[in-house]
């Protein structure tokens, strides 16, 4: 019972979060353009500030694990390999890089740093998490939706560039790389920027959430039901019911554990369904996945950190 509570504790207060934000602009005190702008805001400011201060503060050599990297980093890609080869199941092949990207990308930054910081109090591994991991998201995502097009039109290298050029640039990667350079040159943190820096990243994970909550839409978990299940199944439970195991045995607890469980199992990123349908996709298949996954999240991961808690790993 007291990992049950444990578990109940660390995810139902992100989902009521997104349920107030869902409330809120169902009686008319979120409009759809603020929704947007506090999801430009989080994104651009709010978290990087967030994993700059928590990774500034501590000692480089401590924060850097190139194992848990690099672990993120192969896990990822073979998710997003079995993710294409369990594509080709389907009849209709215009769904296949949908299906492929909503099966893998996670929802990595908003999620994954509320879900740990919720447990642990700041965001632990995940800033190392999403340096190995939502690079690689990024750039696969570009290569299949372009490679299974609907008209399958070739890959277009101005569209890769324009894709790297936005990783390079990604204001979450750059707070993170700022976080690391200022732990290794030791560069003191004066207590005005700690308690500013420390009060504009608090506020990331309820307005992220609030506005992820506001844009949900429950109709649209409807479309295209079977590979929507199907991709969700995946996303929530296959993949960590093969990697976390692995990640144990290898050693990993704690929040290298927690970090890696939210990379596997947390929901399907927005921002997926906002890529396929710039890319020339119909959407319907991405935006149900993200609903159904967003909805079903607050179950699975609950039942994952139970597992976890009551194993002792966490």
């Amino acid at each position: 019972m007291d990992n049950l509570v444990f578990s109940l504790n660390a995810t139902i207060p992100i989902f009521l979060l997104m349920a107030l934000g869902y409330f809120f602009r169902r009686v008319g005190l979120l409009s759809e353009t603020l929704a947007s702008g506090m999801n430009t805001f989080v994104f651009k400011v709010a978290l990087p500030v967030l994993v700059f201060s928590d990774l500034a503060t501590v000692d480089f050599s401590q924060a850097w694990d190139t194992k848990f990297v690099l672990f993120c980093f192969f896990v990822t890609l073979f998710s997003i390999a079995f993710a294409a080869g369990i594509s080709f199941l389907w009849r209709d092949r215009s769904i296949q890089g949908e299906f492929i990207q909503a099966a893998y990308r996670s929802s990595a930054a908003l999620l994954g740093i509320a879900f740990i910081t919720n447990i642990y109090g700041n965001a632990g591994m995940a800033p190392l998490m999403i340096i190995g991991s939502v690079p690689l998201y990024n750039v696969m995502a570009v290569v299949v939706l372009s490679f299974f097009q609907p008209e399958r039109k070739p890959l277009d290298g101005a569209l890769l560039k324009k894709t790297l050029r936005g990783i390079v640039t990604n204001p979450i990667i750059l707070g993170i790389l700022a976080g690391l350079l200022w732990s290794a040159l030791r560069i003191p943190m004066p207590p005005i920027l700690r308690k500013t820096v420390t009060s504009l990243g608090g506020i990331s994970s309820p307005m992220g959430l609030m506005a992820m909550g506001a844009t949900f839409d429950f109709r649209k978990a409807t479309g295209k039901l079977a590979p929507s299940v199907t991709a969700a199944a995946i996303k929530l439970v296959g993949f960590a019911a093969v990697f976390l195991p692995l990640a144990v045995l290898l050693g990993f607890r704690e929040e290298k554990l927690v970090a890696i469980l939210v990379m596997l199992g947390s929901a399907t990123t927005v921002s997926s369904y906002v890529m396929a349908r710039s890319m020339g996709h119909e959407g319907t298949l991405s935006s149900s996945v993200v609903m159904l996954t967003t909805l079903l999240s607050a179950f699975t991961l609950t039942f994952w950190l139970w597992l976890l808690r009551s194993m002792g790993y966490i």
